[in-house]
């Protein structure tokens, strides 16, 4: 499913539409080049999840972690060179069952992620605050869970 968004609170918003419908154990990859909004989308998840915390990048700093009424874990592996820095990590324990994962860069390290998961790629449009944003399933709980998805609301 593809959406379009046309301003960074359009952005934000779409984020928080679907932070609503998040769960604890939920999983998802943010993808897109540096700049598309993948960190704007994660402040309006964070937003609805009850982050009262501003949410940044976590780039440097690589992971970071949110209370809220479903606690948030933030992951960059932007500057991780190997699937064995993300086990450093203790990635597997970031993904526990009782937060919400949100992975910048997913896609790269797609083998070490769970196959239950929904991927959020965000894409520049034909202007500058234009985002393309498709949303992928991958496994049979997050198809069920997109379709039943209100685009229209977001």
């Amino acid at each position: 499913m593809t959406t379009l968004t046309t301003s960074a609170v359009q952005t934000r918003a779409l984020g928080a539409a679907l932070g609503a419908a998040l769960r604890p154990g939920d999983v998802i990859v943010l993808a897109g080049d540096l700049g598309a909004g993948k960190t704007t989308f994660a402040q309006g998840v964070a937003a609805a999840l009850g982050v009262d915390e501003p949410v940044v990048s976590p780039t440097f700093t690589i992971v970071r972690e949110y209370d809220a009424r479903i606690p948030l874990v933030h992951v960059d592996v932007y500057r991780l060179e190997n699937l064995g820095e993300l086990h450093d990590l203790g990635f597997e324990e970031l993904v526990d069952g009782n937060r919400v994962t949100l992975v910048e860069w997913g896609d790269v390290v797609a083998q070490a992620l769970p196959n239950e998961r929904l991927v959020v790629r965000l894409e520049l449009g034909d202007d500058d605050d234009e985002r393309i944003v498709t949303f992928a399933a991958h496994g049979p709980r997050w198809r069920e869970r997109i379709a039943a998805f209100d685009f229209e609301r977001a």
